[in-house]
């Protein structure tokens, strides 16, 4: 259980490092996460801290919504999310506080959780990699089918899980073990070594690795 913070993706580009070798990087606006709420043991059965990324028109925030940031003493955000922290690292946050980039350190390994990019209903050669039939002479309009879907008589159904078409994308996925290359504080940017879940503008969420990858040759 570690602090995470909260964001958006702002898209790719490329550092130099100073032998020259260009590194492919994701840059993350996790600027001005704002404490919303902490949760304690004794008051709520666990030890949790709530953050809040972005700005947010009052207009567009619900009467429950608006109290509990106005008992915090917060500007409404886009992104509302919590996390399970130990009891000793409560002692070091204040409700209405910003959390700094700082919690993320150059060679640290974050795991960073998106939403995929939507494709729409799409076919099974698209959605599953499947492959198509033959589009010769005498294969009319079937080259780009599934195929047999079912059995006989016996069962006499489709088992549930059935790889077909259907909706593609739009989904929420984790990258693991990215590495953290670059920690800019003045503007509140992460860059990580890799690719992110999303597209541009979608909102992330970046927490410390759960695992170690091996290093090569190990």
């Amino acid at each position: 259980m570690s602090l995470g913070l909260v964001g958006r993706k702002l898209g790719m580009t490329r550092i130099f490092t100073d032998d020259g070798t260009a590194v492919p990087v994701t840059v993350l606006d996790v600027a001005n996460n704002r404490v919303t709420q902490i949760k304690t043991k004794e008051t709520d059965g666990y030890s949790a801290v709530q953050l809040t990324f972005g700005k947010r028109r009052a207009n567009r925030v619900n009467k429950a919504q608006a109290g509990h940031l106005a008992k915090a003493g917060v500007e409404a955000g886009e992104l509302v999310r919590e996390f399970e922290i130990d009891g000793d690292a409560l002692a070091n946050l204040k409700v209405g506080e910003t959390v700094s980039v700082e919690t993320f350190a150059v060679g640290q390994f974050v795991d960073v959780t998106g939403t995929t990019k939507g494709r729409g209903f799409t076919g099974v050669i698209t959605r599953h990699n499947f492959s198509s039939n033959r589009a010769s002479h005498g294969n009319s309009r079937s080259h780009n089918t599934p195929g047999s879907i079912s059995m006989a008589q016996d069962p006499g159904r489709v088992f549930p899980g059935k790889r077909m078409a259907g909706q593609y994308g739009n989904v929420t996925r984790t990258v693991q073990t990215l590495t953290v290359v670059r920690v800019d504080v003045e503007r509140g940017l992460l860059l990580v070594k890799g690719s992110v879940p999303g597209a541009d503008g979608g909102h992330i969420i970046v927490r410390a690795s759960v695992k170690t990858p091996k290093k090569k040759g190990a």
